[in-house]
């Protein structure tokens, strides 16, 4: 039976390190040079920055994953710097090097992670905004700080965790705009208490970030990133609506993750839509088996659960493939994933409360501002679609936008713009979120030169 791990995060890592404990040599794929994935991103050879100032509390586990995948390497067929472009019955496209290859699969394991969600913001295609994670994989991987005077705009625990590396890596932080109110996450409180070491990891990036004098609005709104030519400052409201103008050279903006679900999409792996997460997202069960056969899950492209939960499901899904393919399992230890991986639901859930996405704040996206940059689609353009029922029957869910638009058409395949999108079409059209669907999966899922040459 050959097994095709693709992603070597945390998830990626574990199923990889079962497959191999359970006598099998599966091909192992990773766009990056080495395992880690975004949350353990490696960071630049010979960089003097230790583990503990990388990953800060999550030193431990970023140096166990690395060692790891680094013992693993020779154990597995291992494909670093290739991306699978797309996926067929039995096969993967792939892109190495320039060169087209394919690789031949009986079961497969997709553990493809997450992406920011983007909430768009008058201003927010002006040189020098980042997505969170990009911001991340510029201080992790590349050594640098994307701005001398940095405002972080968002929500979610990324907000505080990448604000707080800022800090600690001697950076200027002018401004930590976090959209929800903490009234909504003190509400969420009893929640998050059902894991109390994350709790209190998180309590300590807040406590740090204001020890250090960074500012700090919660409940609040950005108004506009501004600037001529590049960022130059951020006008954001307060709760109580106040108007603040804050310079700054940079901008790191980010309103939680979705997965990165474009090859289970397709493979054919039928979607729901979460409402607690607000992200449609790969069905699955526990094991990460699909109801296609041969196709595994597990880690934050199969909806956002977080690094540990990686773990454990990447773990979990190589347990699956083995038994599907008629091998021997360890009973013992998949009951001990199984009821680790009970426990999650409950604390994601109030996380996901705690940090809502500001779907409001998307829906009401002004006129002007753009909402898909690869084809410079306004809001505007976006509503006038919805309201054209007149001639045309309207757009009443996002292909048929797509289509109208050329919105989702660009290099991003609408990986960026498909949430506000949705949002915007839901509020024009007054329907539910889920209502106006998604957009359909195609092939290449990222951008691939076309006169690459064939791998034989």
């Amino acid at each position: 039976m050959r097994v095709a791990v693709i992603g070597a995060g945390p998830a990626g890592t574990r199923a990889v390190e079962v497959l191999v404990r359970a006598g099998h040599r599966p091909v192992w794929i990773d766009e990056a040079a080495a395992n880690g994935g975004r949350i353990y991103q490696r960071p630049v050879a010979g960089t003097a920055r230790s583990h503990r100032d990388l990953y800060g509390t999550e030193a431990a586990k970023a140096e166990a994953i690395h060692a790891l995948g680094e013992r693993l390497r020779a154990a597995s067929d291992w494909r670093p710097g290739t991306l699978v472009w797309n996926i067929r019955p039995g096969v993967l496209d792939t892109l190495c090097a320039g060169r087209h290859g394919t690789i031949g699969f009986d079961r497969a394991i997709l553990c493809t992670g997450a992406m920011d969600r983007i909430v768009p913001v008058p201003g927010w295609t002006l040189p020098g905004v980042f997505t969170l994670g990009g911001a991340q994989i510029a201080l992790k991987a590349q050594g640098v700080a994307i701005g001398a005077r940095v405002a972080f705009i968002g929500t979610g625990p990324l907000l505080w965790l990448v604000a707080t590396q800022y800090v600690k890596a001697g950076a200027e932080v002018a401004l930590v705009l976090d959209t929800t109110p903490f009234t909504t996450k003190a509400r969420a409180a009893a929640g998050l208490l059902r894991d109390p070491a994350t709790f209190a990891r998180g309590l300590a990036l807040v406590a740090r970030l204001r020890m250090a004098g960074v500012r700090v609005i919660e409940g609040g709104v950005p108004v506009a990133i501004e600037g001529a030519d590049a960022v130059g400052s951020v006008r954001v409201r307060d709760r109580a609506g106040r108007e603040h103008h804050i310079a700054c050279d940079a901008v790191g903006l980010g309103f939680g993750l979705k997965p990165e679900s474009q090859l289970a999409d397709l493979a054919g792996v039928p979607f729901v839509f979460d409402a607690t997460q607000r992200n449609w997202v790969p069905q699955h069960d526990r094991a990460g088996r699909t109801a296609v056969p041969g196709i595994c899950l597990a880690g934050d492209g199969a909806g956002i659960a977080g690094a540990d939960a990686a773990e454990l499901a990447g773990a979990r899904a190589a347990w699956a493939a083995i038994e599907d393919g008629g091998g021997a399992v360890d009973r013992g230890e998949v009951a001990r994933l199984d009821r680790a991986l009970a426990r999650i639901p409950p604390f994601r859930a109030a996380l996901e409360r705690a940090f809502p996405y500001p779907a409001t704040l998307a829906a009401r996206t002004p006129d002007a501002t753009i909402v898909c940059r690869c084809e410079a689609i306004t809001a505007e353009e976006l509503r006038a679609a919805a309201r054209a029922t007149h001639v045309t029957g309207g757009a009443p869910e996002v292909n048929r936008a797509k289509a109208f638009t050329r919105v989702g058409m660009g290099r991003c395949q609408g990986r960026v713009c498909g949430p506000p999108a949705a949002e915007i079409l839901a509020d024009a059209l007054g329907c539910d979120i889920a209502a106006v669907g998604r957009f359909r999966g195609q092939p290449p899922v990222k951008p691939i030169p076309i006169l690459a040459q064939a791998v034989e």
